[in-house]
């Protein structure tokens, strides 16, 4: 416990993010989690979080040291593909009973667990997971994975990321750090090359990671390793060699950019592959870092070719849906890297960004917005959900973008949503998503059904019909006791 513990405080006083270094001494120890509001979700923890980063590298067996219920559902988590192994679906778990923590079985139920999975599967390595329970009773995950290593003869990696020791985003940089000791650097390639890049915090989300690596292909630029999304445990033990790496999501693993900077000089930068400027931003950065690490400066004539004649392609199809979505109010829900990204994107053809929410951004995402929009007003830090209710069916914006928890309170404000969040089931980066992303808009907001839905219902029609008729004595008495007891009056069914 006392490692973890210091894992921990080194994780809290990361020098690499900005809201950090304008902390005092004092406030930098309690790291970036906030305080609870009575009744609200507590949202992931720290367990989340680590597998969340570390289950998309898909050909690991990852086993939870646990009881049943801390391994909940592995296809539940993340919208992350691949395109090849199917193992990081399985999943593994001790399944500790009562009686095992009774009896201090814990650690052998975990060595006979790692030597099943060795036999059956035979994956390159197993990554193992201790949650609240185990880490409580003080299993020794370390000196099991140690010894077991030595026994089968393959890599076991501990995860120290117990779900009580902090939040979702805690999680994220603690798999980092456990990358960085157990893994990255322990094989050395024998194909490394001067064009070779790393891509950090990339989930590759409905496969949208595979509508990039095509331009970089064409650029004769290789991934050596995409961490986490659709990766492969050779390659992350190959990615110190690595000549330059860009990083998607810095409050993931910005633990993991600075420290692989440190130890082999692999300089990163914070880019966006979200819209079309953003995505050829991206692309000339990447190759400005590697002609500064030796590459040949042709590189940069390429990039420039391939950049005109993609960016040509995809305004040509956007031109189809300006006309149809210029003006059209957009309010955007999320956080992160997409709280600047996307909104870039959507200016790009015309659409008024209404807000923007900037939850889980970083102090560079909110500068970056104020830029993109000149306006603090349309920037909020968090909605009620009765504030978006309210907004949506006041009808200050004809769509919402956001994640699927807030999807009803647009449904019932009978407002056009869109998922862009993890669970999406469309790719929106690089210069074809953003053709996608703005497909999927316009089909939202031009569908006939909102036009349906925001007619009065049929019963409401029949009632004011009847309104305007005749009516016997019982009719009437049972008109006004049907208003009385629904709170209406002839008035609130409006025209049919």
């Amino acid at each position: 416990m006392s490692s973890l513990r210091a894992k921990i405080q080194d994780v809290f006083n990361e020098p690499a993010c900005e809201q950090n270094r304008g902390k005092d001494a004092k406030a930098r120890k309690k790291g970036c989690s906030k305080p609870l509001t009575p009744g609200a979700a507590a949202g992931g923890c720290a367990f989340d979080g680590a597998k969340i980063v570390l289950q998309p590298i898909t050909d690991v067996a990852h086993l939870i040291h646990a009881p049943l219920a801390c391994e909940g559902n592995s296809w539940d988590n993340r919208g992350a593909a691949s395109s090849g192994p199917t193992l990081w679906r399985t999943s593994f778990t001790t399944d500790l009973t009562e009686l095992d923590v009774v009896m201090g079985q814990g650690e052998r139920k975990l060595f006979k667990a790692i030597r099943e999975i060795k036999e059956a599967y035979g994956p390159p390595a197993i990554f193992v997971y201790p949650t609240c329970v185990t880490a409580l009773i003080g299993d020794d995950i370390d000196a099991v994975c140690k010894r077991a290593a030595e026994k089968f003869g393959l890599p076991v990696v501990p995860v120290n990321a117990p779900g009580f020791v902090g939040s979702k985003n805690l999680g994220n940089k603690l798999a980092g750090e456990a990358l960085l000791e157990h893994v990255i650097g322990t094989v050395e390639p024998d194909d490394a090359g001067p064009y070779d890049i790393n891509i950090l915090g990339e989930f590759n989300l409905s496969g949208e990671f595979w509508l990039v690596k095509p331009l970089l292909d064409r650029l004769g630029i290789r991934v050596r390793a995409c961490i986490p999304g659709d990766a492969r445990y050779f390659d992350i033990a190959c990615a110190h060699r690595a000549r330059a790496a860009m990083m998607v999501c810095s409050t993931a693993l910005i633990n993991l950019a600075r420290k692989m900077e440190q130890r082999w000089d692999i300089p990163f930068f914070e880019g966006s592959f979200y819209g079309i400027t953003d995505t050829s931003g991206a692309l000339r950065q990447i190759s400005q870092l590697l002609v500064k690490k030796g590459a040949d400066p042709e590189i940069l004539g390429r990039t420039e070719a391939l950049i005109a004649e993609e960016e040509a392609i995809a305004w040509k199809k956007l031109a189809a849906y300006r006309p149809r979505l210029e003006g059209k109010r957009v309010l955007l829900n999320t956080g992160g890297v997409k709280s600047w990204s996307v909104v870039h994107a959507l200016m790009e053809i015309g659409i008024e960004i209404v807000g923007t929410s900037v939850k889980k951004s970083t102090v560079e995402d909110k500068e970056r917005i104020k830029q993109i929009l000149n306006d603090d007003n349309h920037i909020f830090e968090q909605m009620a959900a009765r504030e978006l209710y309210a907004m949506l069916s006041e009808h200050k914006a004809d769509i919402m973008l956001s994640g699927g928890r807030t999807q009803f309170i647009a449904l019932k404000a009978k407002t056009p949503w869109l998922d862009i969040n993890q669970e999406r089931q469309h790719p929106y980066a690089g210069y074809d998503g953003m053709v996608e992303l703005v497909r999927q808009i316009d089909l939202a907001i031009h569908n006939p059904i909102w036009c349906q839905v925001r007619e009065p219902a049929p019963w409401d029609c029949q009632l004011a019909v009847r309104e305007e008729l005749p009516r016997t004595k019982s009719e009437t008495a049972t008109l006004h006791a049907v208003q009385e007891f629904t709170g209406t009056t002839a008035d609130d069914f409006g025209e049919c």
